[in-house]
């Protein structure tokens, strides 16, 4: 008993460590920031409103069903770990298995190219057109106009903050959220985490990059990925509009992938070495 009380403790000890180097690497102001940059760009959110309007309909429906019938039971649940706070816990955790209901439902049916195409086109207008060009087809439609063709010689449905593992992961820590004071930030860090990196999943393949290089590219940027995923993570929760968010979010990883590229966040030499320039997301002037 005494060695799983020490692996606990370990275990939260670095999540502790990873939530404070998550905070300050500001990775989690680019979610923010595809707010800003998708309202102020009707080229964006009119492409996609179709979408938006069937994204609002099923999370709609979602989230009062949850609230209705598992509500007020998972508030006795959380009433013996979080006594007062079992409010805020239970509601924590039903907008969170709301979210990963919605995402099963809003993925494959409404969501599973936009998220590419909104990549793909931001990056664009960030002027990446040649990288975009190894996943897409570009048309040239006269001055500054450029029209997004077909997905070639790249998987499409790509960009995902969670997928099926995550979806099973996420909800084992869900209970997370019942620890008073720090559950919920824990909560949001460990999965975090494991999402952030699924929103370049895109800019990795357009790269050319294998496993072994992307894994490494991410560990070396590993706080900033969770602060990343734990702010897209927050804005998939909220009540409703957590699939629009989903697509914001994707705009905030296209911002942040052109930030490495402009800062020249590559690979060189062997292909095994990341360069290290711009490690801390924290210049985030677009």
């Amino acid at each position: 008993m005494s060695q799983v009380g020490a692996f606990v403790i370990e275990k939260l000890w670095q999540l502790t460590v990873d939530s404070r180097d998550a905070l300050f690497s500001w990775a989690w102001f680019y979610p923010l920031l595809g707010i800003s940059y998708f309202a102020s760009h009707p080229n964006l959110y009119e492409a996609v409103l179709p979408t938006l309007l069937k994204c609002l309909v099923a999370s709609v429906g979602v989230t009062f069903g949850l609230i209705f019938f598992t509500y007020l039971p998972q508030v006795v649940f959380c009433a013996s770990f979080s006594g007062i706070f079992a409010p805020i816990a239970a509601a924590v955790m039903v907008l969170g298995e709301a979210y990963v209901i919605i995402w099963i439902i809003g993925k494959p049916l409404m969501m599973n190219r936009v998220q590419d195409r909104l990549f793909d086109q931001v990056m664009v207008m960030q002027g990446h057109e040649k990288l975009v060009a190894k996943g897409r087809e570009i048309h040239d439609q006269g001055q500054n106009m450029r029209l997004l063709g077909k997905e070639i010689n790249i998987q499409p449905g790509l960009v995902d903050g969670l997928n099926r593992e995550g979806a099973l992961r996420y909800l084992v820590s869900l209970p997370l959220n019942s620890i008073p004071g720090i559950g919920t930030a824990m909560f949001l860090v460990y999965n975090g985490q494991k999402q952030g990196p699924g929103y370049h999943a895109r800019y990795f393949q357009l790269k050319g990059w294998d496993n072994q290089v992307t894994e490494e590219f991410v560990h070396q940027r590993r706080a900033a990925y969770a602060a990343f995923g734990a702010a897209g993570l927050v804005l998939n929760m909220v009540p409703f509009i957590g699939l629009v968010f989903g697509m914001t979010t994707t705009v905030g990883a296209a911002l942040w992938a052109s930030k490495m590229e402009k800062t020249h966040e590559s690979l060189e030499g062997t292909g095994r070495h990341v360069d290290r320039v711009g490690e801390d997301a924290n210049n985030v002037k677009i």
